[in-house]
């Protein structure tokens, strides 16, 4: 199972063609699941979506929160703030979602590679 991160979804849902795309798409085909944090179907809805995309929607499993994960995000965005380095509240949560689940995340934002040095997420 894999995670994705709206960064992917918006070029996915656009028709972009690189590799994470690419790796989404072969998820999608395969027997692969493939997953959302729940705050990505926000971030989704936020922007313009067609149709065909709301219903891609549809198909992901939702990550569901876990006891104690508003702490853990916390936390998590703390040890990133601590160093100086950017650490947004929407990517804490979906960092943290992937952690939870032991998830890799398929994402193009290089914003999540300090998550995966001090917090151990997995990058699809």
């Amino acid at each position: 199972m894999i995670s994705v991160d709206s960064s992917t979804l918006i070029a996915y849902v656009t028709g972009d063609i690189s590799r994470d795309t690419d790796l989404l798409r072969a998820a999608l085909l395969g027997d692969n699941k493939v997953a959302l944090c729940p705050l990505v179907i926000t971030e989704m809805t936020s922007v313009l979506l067609d149709a065909t995309a709301r219903e891609l929607l549809k198909k992901f499993l939702l990550l569901d929160f876990k006891e104690g994960f508003w702490e853990r995000a916390g936390a998590s965005r703390y040890r990133l703030i601590s160093k100086k380095l950017k650490a947004k509240v929407a990517d804490s949560i979906i960092a943290q979602s992937s952690i939870d689940h032991g998830v890799p995340l398929l994402t193009r934002d290089h914003d999540f590679r300090h998550y995966v040095t001090l917090c151990g997420l997995e990058l699809a």
